[in-house]
């Protein structure tokens, strides 16, 4: 794993992160067409850059149609391209979580299997159904980003988007974190 690939993943997630308020930043003071601009190099440079070995190839590929779907509907409306990135996220982590169910291991089986590569029959059951819960998570966190798209102005956006939807997801990995130490005390019992 060289340094280059950890800081192009580095620099994505950062992006990722921040996008809101880079959106918001860039849309008040130099239009939306640079707030789009932005969002459509960082995504293509996700998807032609080589990610993290430990980091399964289906998420890299799964931002082609968030690309695309941008790019549409940047060419007829900048500013909806620009707050609709984070309900095309939401709708291609779905996706890819909900293939692994069918094509497994599951997601989650896929990043445990990095710390624990012998995982048990019992840990690929428990992953399974916490690759389920992301999907979950991913479907409500999309309808109510899409909910924030069809608001008028900036606010309901910028704060689900911004703020609530990553307290959410931190929430949720904290509370999965919790459940996942209390199964592992039991079978070890």
């Amino acid at each position: 794993m060289s340094k280059g690939l950890n800081l192009s993943s580095a620099v994505f997630a950062g992006v990722s992160l921040l996008y809101p308020a880079f959106a918001i930043v860039l849309v008040h003071t130099i239009g939306p067409g640079a707030a789009l601009l932005v969002l459509l190099v960082v995504l293509l440079a996700r998807v032609t850059l080589p990610g993290l070995p430990s980091v399964p190839a289906s998420l890299g590929l799964a931002l082609l149609p968030v690309l695309a779907a941008i790019a549409a509907v940047g060419a007829f409306d900048r500013p909806l391209a620009v707050r609709l990135y984070p309900v095309f996220m939401n709708a291609a982590m779905l996706s890819v979580f909900a293939v692994t169910l069918w094509k497994p291991p599951s997601m989650i089986e896929r990043f445990a299997r990095v710390l624990a590569p012998d995982l048990p029959e019992s840990g690929v059951r428990y992953t399974r159904k916490v690759t389920i819960v992301w999907i979950v998570f991913f479907a409500l966190n999309g309808v109510v980003a899409l909910w924030t798209v069809l608001q008028p102005g900036w606010a309901a956006w910028t704060l689900y988007n911004g703020f609530l939807s990553y307290v959410a997801a931190g929430l949720l990995f904290v509370g999965e974190y919790v459940v996942r130490q209390r199964v592992m005390r039991q079978h070890r019992s």
